[in-house]
């Protein structure tokens, strides 16, 4: 994605009503990397639900549980007067951010199946729109093989990395048995390691996200 020239970006500034001097953070190079001419990465994100989703609290929860994870998240990619990329907050339309798509009614999980990979496919390919932050969300109201219906979040690489991303989502998420209950994930058959390699492993990995975080 081309960010565009100084003039671009001071017109997509005045357009959204931001004060010129509200940077919140410089962009990193890997962040810049990753949103430049030469290259423009997305992680997609899809969620199952067991039942089906009701779409009418998302604009209340991305403004109350999502935004606030990370700033960047309300925030645009801009140049400063320097012509340094920064992170600069905006007022956030969500409306825009939030996407139902409408796929034909009545037919079966599997049909709904090859609709869905179809859907992904093409949201892939598309470019984010660098006049607002650059994530969106899709809410798929068809059931399927695997789910009654799915939530897909779209999210540039220049916020973050996938690790870091993903933390954030599940962040958002609570137990539906028990909401003071932390998330718990099925566990996988590993290999057996030694107690001080697990104990070490365990210490790193607590350490990650924030780490990752700094380095974009």
């Amino acid at each position: 994605m081309n960010i565009g020239s100084e003039a671009q970006n001071r017109n997509m500034v005045n357009e959204l009503n931001v004060d010129e001097g509200e940077y919140s953070e410089p962009v990193s190079p890997t962040g810049q990397y990753f949103n430049s001419s030469e290259l423009s990465i997305c992680v997609l994100a899809v969620l199952d639900s067991d039942i089906p989703i009701d779409d009418s609290p998302a604009l209340a929860l991305l403004k109350d549980v999502f935004l606030p994870i990370n700033p960047r998240f309300s925030s645009l990619m801009v140049k400063d007067e320097n012509g340094v990329k920064q992170w600069k907050k905006v007022e956030v339309q969500l409306e825009d951010h939030v996407n139902i798509p409408n796929f034909p009614p009545g037919l079966s999980p599997e049909s709904y199946d090859n609709h869905l990979s179809n859907y992904l496919s093409k949201i892939a390919m598309e470019q984010l729109p660098h006049n607002r932050p650059l994530w969106n969300i899709h809410i798929i109201k068809y059931p399927t093989s695997n789910a009654a219906g799915n939530l897909i979040f779209k999210l540039h690489h220049s916020l973050g990395d996938g690790f870091s991303l993903m933390g954030a989502l599940l962040s958002c998420l609570q137990r539906a048995d028990n909401p003071s209950v932390p998330l718990t994930f099925p566990s996988l058959t590993s290999a057996p390691t030694t107690p001080s390699l697990s104990l070490k492993t365990n210490c790193i990995f607590k350490n990650i996200p924030n780490v990752l975080w700094s380095a974009f």
